[in-house]
C-alpha cells in the first residue's frame, strides 16, 4: 500500500470549513424549499378558504331574506285568524324584540363569567426572576 501524498490527500479529504460551507448551504436549501412548499399548499388552503367563506357569506344572505319571508308568512297567517294586518305584524315584531332581549339577558350573563387567567398572570410574571442570575 501507498500513503497517500498531500495533492491525493487534499482532493478525497474535505476540511472542515469545506464541510461547514457544505452542510450551510444544504440546510439553507433544505429551509427555502420547505417554505416554498409552504407557501404553495397555504395558497390552496387560502383559495378553498375563500371560496368556502363567500359561499358561507351567500348562505346567510338567503337565510335572512328566509327570515323575514318567514315573519311575513306568520303575520299574514294571524290576519288569516281575523285579526287587523297592523295587529298582525306587530304580534311578530314583538315576539322577535322578545328574543333579541333574551337573547341580550343570556349574552350579558356569559360576559359577567369571563374572568383573567390568573395562572398564567402569575406564571408569566415568575419568566424574569427565572432568567436572572441568582449569586
Amino acid at each position: 500500500m501507498t500513503e497517500p501524498t498531500e495533492k491525493t490527500a487534499g482532493k478525497s479529504d474535505p476540511t472542515v470549513g469545506k464541510l461547514i460551507a457544505d452542510i450551510s448551504r444544504d440546510v439553507s436549501s433544505l429551509v427555502q424549499s420547505e417554505i416554498a412548499l409552504a407557501k404553495s399548499e397555504l395558497r390552496v388552503s387560502f383559495r378553498a378558504g375563500g371560496a368556502g367563506g363567500a359561499l358561507l357569506a351567500v348562505a346567510a344572505f338567503l337565510l335572512l331574506i328566509v327570515l323575514i319571508l318567514g315573519s311575513v308568512t306568520i303575520a299574514y297567517f294571524i290576519t288569516m285568524a281575523g285579526l287587523d294586518p297592523a295587529w298582525s305584524f306587530l304580534i311578530v315584531t314583538g315576539a322577535y324584540f322578545l328574543v333579541a332581549l333574551l337573547l341580550v339577558f343570556v349574552a350579558i350573563r356569559k360576559f359577567k363569567k369571563v374572568r383573567a387567567p390568573k395562572r398564567t398572570i402569575a406564571t408569566a410574571k415568575e419568566i424574569p426572576s427565572a432568567f436572572k442570575r441568582s449569586s
